[in-house]
């Protein structure tokens, strides 16, 4: 029997079956995930979890019973090897076919690998799913000489919880600054801080070139220019890679191995819908985008179902997103990349400000660091284009929320 199928069991995934349940649809949802386990939370994943304060139970978004009462019929393991769009069939690798009559992608992303000599060895670990994590929490305990590669959330986010089991840790950041990709430098600047204050060793401009080990087991990363440093356990932060390959074989408008989607989650070819970390999507002003997020996920896959259901919901257009580090919580909302102005809000020099943006005198993002109340009230005023002035943004005794309407 035909309906409505998700490939991909993420939180991309999860909600847009949920969606189209309450959206009113009552025919056949499937949701095929390529894990054995139910959905979860992958956050907590790079952080809680690998302190013990998040448990396994704790990590699943929805039990599988509670997806079968609302009639989902989730499908672990399942992996879908080609899409036939002339019967609007997909083929799993067990040989099995299924047949549908609206289709979301929500296939994700994955760890991009370290391409050196020696990336194989032993104790060297990936960040992304939950396999990994479990694959992580096992060695930990049993290690002592930490090396981070990749300068990014993941990788930070990891070192903050290898410092605060009391491991030696040493972060290698291939480029000029921490979180380069997404951050300003007065972020990154005050990260480095935090993070050195806190015991890790940061090394900036430094290309990883080989692991070497002893018997199958990572011992050493060496770095282009000659340095050595000494490591039982390595992990691997260098970014994702979209999982676009159904898509592409698909023959779907695909950018870089993501899946081009519009403001409606809708691609290229009629009924196929996509979400999550697997798509890219057109800004503005600036080109495709692809943003990973379990806010842009959650969002993205509200606007699939709907489109699916034939109604037309643009999802919102303004990310936000999170990280937690040591004691601090960065809360960011809007684009800070190609703003010409920051303005602070409260001090650098200690963990509770904000940091404005603006493009020409208007305001575009907002990163708040132990400042919730400032996140919050930046996320409405962008959402309503009621946007504070530079010198009001400045000013610790403006409210900001005096500018939100009543």
């Amino acid at each position: 029997m035909s309906g409505m199928v998700i490939v991909g069991a993420g939180q991309a995934g999860l909600q847009t079956a949920e969606s189209l349940r309450s959206g009113g649809y009552t025919g056949s949802i499937v949701l095929l995930g390529d894990e054995p386990c139910a959905p979860y939370h992958r956050p907590p994943l790079s952080k809680g979890f690998l302190l013990g304060e998040v448990s396994d139970t704790q990590l699943y978004i929805r039990a599988p019973g509670a997806l079968n009462r609302k009639g989902i019929q989730w499908h672990a393991s399942a992996r879908v090897m080609r899409i036939e769009h002339a019967t609007r069939t997909l083929h799993l690798d067990d040989g099995s076919t299924l047949g549908y009559t609206g289709l979301c992608l929500a296939t994700g992303a994955r760890a991009r690998r370290l391409e050196v000599p020696g990336a194989g060895l032993g104790h060297v670990c990936m960040l992304r799913g939950m396999a990994d994590t479990r694959a992580l929490a096992a060695i930990l305990p049993h290690t002592s000489r930490v090396v981070v590669i990749g300068g990014g959330f993941i990788g930070l986010e990891f070192a903050s919880i290898a410092r605060r089991l009391g491991k030696q840790v040493v972060v290698l950041e291939a480029a000029d600054r921490l979180m380069a990709r997404v951050v300003s430098p007065q972020l990154a600047d005050f990260f480095l801080r935090l993070h050195r204050d806190n015991g890790a060793t940061i090394e900036l401009g430094s290309n990883v070139s080989a692991l070497s080990g002893n018997r199958g087991v990572v011992t050493a990363v060496h770095t282009a220019d000659g340095r050595v440093f000494p490591a039982d356990l390595v992990v691997v932060g260098i970014g994702v890679i979209p999982n676009g390959e159904l898509a592409q074989q698909a023959g779907l408008a695909c950018d870089r191995g993501a899946l081009i989607v519009d403001a409606c989650a809708r691609s290229s070819s009629p009924g196929i819908v996509g979400a999550g970390d697997c798509t890219v999507r057109q800004r503005a002003g600036s080109g495709l985008l692809r943003l990973e997020s379990v806010q842009n996920a959650i969002e993205q896959a509200k606007s699939a179902a709907a489109s699916l259901l034939g109604e037309h919901r643009p999802y919102p257009a303004l990310p936000w997103f999170w990280s937690e580090q040591y004691e601090v919580r960065l809360q960011m909302a809007g684009f800070a990349a190609g703003h010409t102005q920051a303005v602070v809000r409260g001090d650098l020099a200690t963990s509770t400000f904000s940091l404005f943006y603006y493009v020409d005198g208007e305001l575009c993002a907002v990163d708040s660091i132990n400042r919730p109340q400032d996140h919050l009230a930046a996320r409405k005023l962008l959402e309503l284009g009621r946007l504070p002035t530079p010198q009001q943004a400045a000013d610790p005794n403006f409210a900001l929320t005096s500018l939100i309407p009543a």
